[in-house]
């Protein structure tokens, strides 16, 4: 057989089993593009490092200010900016100029720049709208919108015009020589809880499947092959197999990651991450995936000593790539996940910054990308 092939082979590469013109054979776009391989390999063995600080909307906005170039509330903290930044594109799908957090999309896509030029790294999630309703995300008053949006429902051809808005965007993420930045995006997040309409009571197990299936097919076809994608519920499970109850599947996804919150004592925060981040571990291990706390926090952080006492303690013996805190509301004061100048926790922050294995963007700068 391999004689055989190697014959065929010679007589292709004389030109003598052509017939007329050569047939053209479209060339399909490799899987990943080359950068976002070298960043997910890169981010693979980055926790023999430490591990990164990330901040949502770090670079848009924060207590008290809005859209000035260069400001953030962590750098002017510490000195340095956070080695993750997420963005969210809710509202991308409307056509709208601005996000569900009135952030100009174009301010986004310069601060995604921004940020892989200063050696950072960068991840979307989607708070979109209900298709079926047109409420907002949080609209779970009916039960049938992810049926609705698969091949074949009433609201499909809505649905991928809104995708196709979000891979024109997602393609227009490139440096000035027109290299496509490698980001991550973590769409239907936190589905097993019930408070988006694409959560655990809202569709099946074999819809959410197929509701990541064909998102993640559409933006391939679209040639956004930059993105590389994070699965990550809440903490609802207790083992790996409720985790991967609904995991889409290795062959797209390449990070995976839990939110949770300090809402309720530091005791049962601290207990659900022991809990929690060994399952991931394991999973992680098991699937050759990347894993992080994609969310996290405690809103408005009222102990002074959090980052050091709390969050590092709880975290740093476990192999992710990073933890993210939620944003800083500059239109909800008591609204902020993160420290500002004067914030009690803001000294503290300083000495968890100058820990051992907390990464920040001058310390990744030269590792992510190369």
């Amino acid at each position: 057989m391999r004689m055989k092939k190697l014959f065929i082979s010679s007589l292709l590469a004389m030109g003598l089993l052509s017939c007329g013109q050569p047939k053209q054979t479209e060339e399909k776009a490799p899987v990943k593009s080359p950068e976002a391989e070298a960043l997910l390999k890169n981010l693979k063995s980055l926790p023999e490092k430490g591990y990164m600080f990330g901040h949502h909307d770090d670079t848009n906005y924060g207590i008290c200010w809005e859209f000035e170039e260069g400001r953030s509330d962590v750098q002017s903290v510490c000195g340095d900016y956070p080695a993750v930044i997420s963005f969210d594109l809710g509202h991308i799908e409307l056509g709208h100029d601005v996000t569900l957090d009135k952030v100009p999309f174009d301010k986004v896509r310069q601060e995604t720049i921004n940020q892989y030029q200063r050696g950072g790294m960068v991840s979307f999630s989607w708070h979109l709208d209900n298709p079926l309703t047109n409420g907002d995300s949080w609209d779970v008053s009916d039960n049938t919108v992810v049926e609705s949006i698969l091949p074949g429902g009433a609201n499909h051809e809505k649905f991928m015009t809104w995708m196709d808005r979000l891979a024109t965007f997602m393609n227009s993420l490139q440096t000035a020589d027109g290299k496509k930045i490698p980001v991550f995006f973590r769409p239907w997040h936190e589905h097993t809880g019930s408070w988006f309409w694409w959560g655990q009571k809202l569709c099946t197990t074999e819809q959410y499947k197929a509701l990541w299936r064909m998102t993640y097919d559409y933006l391939q076809e679209k040639g956004a092959n930059h993105l590389l994608y994070a699965y990550s519920p809440g903490t609802e499970f207790n083992d790996s197999t409720s985790y991967l109850e609904r995991y889409p599947g290795d062959d797209i996804i390449d990070l995976i990651g839990f939110d949770t919150y300090q809402s309720q004592s530091k005791d049962f925060y601290l207990q659900t991450l022991a809990s929690r981040l060994p399952i991931l571990t394991e999973i992680g291990k098991a699937h050759n995936k990347v894993i992080a706390i994609t969310e996290t926090g405690y809103e408005g952080i009222p102990d002074a000593e959090w980052w050091t006492g709390t969050l590092a303690p709880a975290i740093q013996d476990f192999p992710i790539a990073y933890v993210l805190v939620w944003r800083n509301a500059r239109e909800r004061v008591t609204h902020h996940y993160a420290p500002y100048p004067g914030h009690p926790s803001a000294d503290d922050f300083v000495k968890f910054y100058n820990q051992e294995k907390t990464l920040f963007a001058k310390d990744v700068k030269e590792i992510l990308y190369r």
